[in-house]
């Protein structure tokens, strides 16, 4: 009995105490959890909120290097124009072809054969008899001229009538030989009215002060033709 007594009353006593208190007004003060993080969880935070600034830096900086925009370039279309083609591309094609239908053979020497003896100062008039070897007809204003050597006076001689193809001509020329001694030499060739030249090239060759038995050696032996011949005389 004396020992359910004495706990009675020290229960007693501790609830008077804790009434006390609460009239006295004190309070516990509430805690505030701390977290704690590691040195390694303090470094990866770190680490990993200096690469999102670096990306949002780097998406937020403006380029440098533009980016060209390419625009395609419209095709170009090539026509036919009788007022010109771009870069002269076709005129230059269609005269290469018209060129390329004239031809002209040497046949022989009609008069003053190679190394023919002259005086300084002797007129003579050469004669070479050629032949139409092209598809097209020589025009009316061809010009029969004077391309190297010495020309011995002779001057470029135009064409006053067409000359067929396959015809056979005889081109003369008026010379005369040049006041100097020794073998003397002048180069001819025809060429159309706007100066393009065809055909094969034919020459006289003189000797001047003496020389030896004329001999042919301009082109190879005359050729037969079955066509009308042409004849050609030199303009006065």
């Amino acid at each position: 009995m004396l020992k359910i007594r004495l706990m009675t009353g020290i229960q007693i006593i501790m609830m008077t105490g804790a009434l006390l208190l609460a009239s006295c007004g004190a309070s516990v003060p509430e805690l505030t959890p701390t977290v704690t993080f590691s040195a390694d969880e303090i470094r990866t935070q770190a680490v990993g909120t200096f690469s999102a600034g670096l990306t949002q830096t780097a998406l937020a900086a403006p380029s440098d290097t533009p980016v060209p925009t390419l625009t395609p370039a419209p095709p170009q279309t090539l026509a036919a124009s009788t007022a010109g083609t771009p870069f002269g591309a076709a005129t230059s094609v269609a005269a290469t072809a018209v060129t390329s239908c004239y031809g002209l053979t040497f046949v022989s020497d009609v008069s003053i054969p190679d190394n023919t003896a002259m005086t300084p100062g002797q007129s003579f008039t050469k004669t070479w008899k050629v032949k139409n070897a092209g598809s097209c007809a020589w025009d009316a204003g061809f010009k029969f001229a004077f391309v190297g050597g010495d020309a011995m006076g002779g001057t470029t001689y135009t064409l006053p009538s067409s000359v067929a193809a396959g015809a056979v001509a005889d081109v003369s020329v008026a010379m005369v030989a040049p006041n100097k001694t020794g073998t003397i030499r002048g180069d001819w060739r025809l060429s159309t009215a706007s100066g393009q030249f065809f055909g094969d090239q034919v020459y006289v060759q003189v000797v001047v002060g003496g020389g030896s038995a004329p001999t042919n050696t301009s082109g190879p032996a005359a050729a037969t033709s079955t066509a009308v011949p042409a004849t050609l005389t030199p303009t006065p």
